[in-house]
């Protein structure tokens, strides 16, 4: 036995294998911007509901998000990866016709 024994194994043939280690690099996932944009005929009181209880925004951060909206026509409600981000514009979409709301809710990569 030498000092190399660790590094090889007998291979089920007889001979020596070498192991290697590979460097694998994980990429996170792209991440989306969650927009709402200003119609009409939304309320703002419900688009700051939107975002404390869909995007969990406090009460000062909804109301700046909201002005963004009202006053430049799109605000970012968060960033997320591609499944949340689908999931709570779907949310958005579905809570908005249920009050009769024609509030848009898009995704756009970051």
């Amino acid at each position: 036995m030498g000092e190399f024994d660790d590094e090889f194994e007998e291979s089920p043939g007889g001979g020596t294998v070498v192991t290697t280690e590979k460097k694998i690099k994980v990429e996170r996932p792209p991440l989306f911007k969650v927009l709402l944009h200003n119609d009409d005929y939304t309320s703002m009181e419900f688009v700051t509901l939107i975002l404390e209880q869909i995007f969990h925004k406090g009460p000062a951060d909804a109301h700046k998000i909201m002005m963004a909206v009202h006053q430049m026509g799109v605000g970012v409600a968060g960033v997320y990866p591609f499944e949340i981000a689908e999931a709570k514009v779907t949310k958005v979409t579905m809570l908005a016709r249920q009050q009769e709301f024609p509030l848009r809710c898009s995704l756009e990569q970051e």
